[in-house]
């Protein structure tokens, strides 16, 4: 970077990810001044592999995704970050767009960008998988992670914060074959469950029954999901599935603390 680009800091939360951390890594070279990873423990290659690139590694015990990255934005030395997950990497067009930004300024408190996923080897750009817009370039000091885990989402401190746009896609690898994708709705379902019975939250009939067909409706038909094919057709049924799933979980936290 040169030396009158602004600068900022690039924040990565880890936890096995061997087979992915060196395509992020290497897709954000080109735009970080610095790249901060906070990792949970691997017990896997992820170290070894972050090793070779010129980061700040630090340990630490996971505290859910919203805590364990607003533990990581504190070692950020640039107020403004780039919050990517190890399963995800900027293209060509996003690249230029961030280092566009970097040159003229940081006009916005925060930078709002597409993110469009790979799954089991195919780009899906219909349902609610694409664009699924993300706000992953911000000021840090001007809002925090929030949100009810395991989904996240920086949220400003004042809603009239201003955001713009950018062009590119945020590259999602999420899931390599489908069995992954049933591992990440158990782990996830298992989460968010947990998270609604703690807030105090009960599962009626709608929620049970009903919001899972209205998730398959609204994907796959309302928002084209049936455009990437059969691909389309699995993400729309296994979205169903897991919104049953997450409150079926419910259900038996209810059932269980009786």
């Amino acid at each position: 970077m040169t030396a009158d680009m602004e600068k900022i800091s690039v924040v990565i939360i880890t936890y096995n990810e061997e087979r992915n951390i060196t395509r992020c890594l290497d897709s954000v070279l080109p735009v970080a001044d610095e790249i901060i990873i906070v990792d949970s423990y691997s017990e896997d290659r992820t170290e070894e592999l972050c090793m070779n690139y010129d980061v700040k590694f630090i340990k630490q015990k996971f505290l859910g995704y919203i805590e364990q990255k607003n533990y990581a934005l504190k070692y950020a030395s640039n107020d403004y970050v780039l919050s990517l997950d190890a399963d995800e990497a900027l293209s060509e067009v996003l690249t230029n767009s961030i280092n566009n930004v970097k040159k003229e300024g940081f006009v916005f408190t925060g930078y709002t960008m597409n993110r469009c996923t790979n799954y089991c080897g195919k780009w899906i750009y219909h349902g609610s998988w694409y664009p699924d817009r993300k706000l992953r370039f911000f000021n840090r000091k001007q809002g925090k992670w929030g949100g009810i885990n395991p989904h996240d989402e920086f949220m400003f401190n004042d809603n009239s914060m201003q955001t713009n746009h950018l062009k590119g896609d945020l590259l999602h690898y999420s899931f390599y074959t489908r069995e992954d994708h049933l591992k990440q709705i158990d782990h996830f379902t298992n989460i968010s469950a947990q998270t609604l019975y703690d807030k105090g939250k009960k599962p009626g009939f709608a929620k049970l029954f009903l919001s899972p067909i209205s998730k398959f409706i609204k994907d796959y038909i309302i928002k084209g999901g049936f455009r990437d094919g059969k691909e389309g057709l699995i993400i729309g049924l296994l979205s169903a599935k897991a919104s049953y799933i997450k409150y079926s979980k419910l259900k038996q936290f209810h059932k269980n603390s009786k």
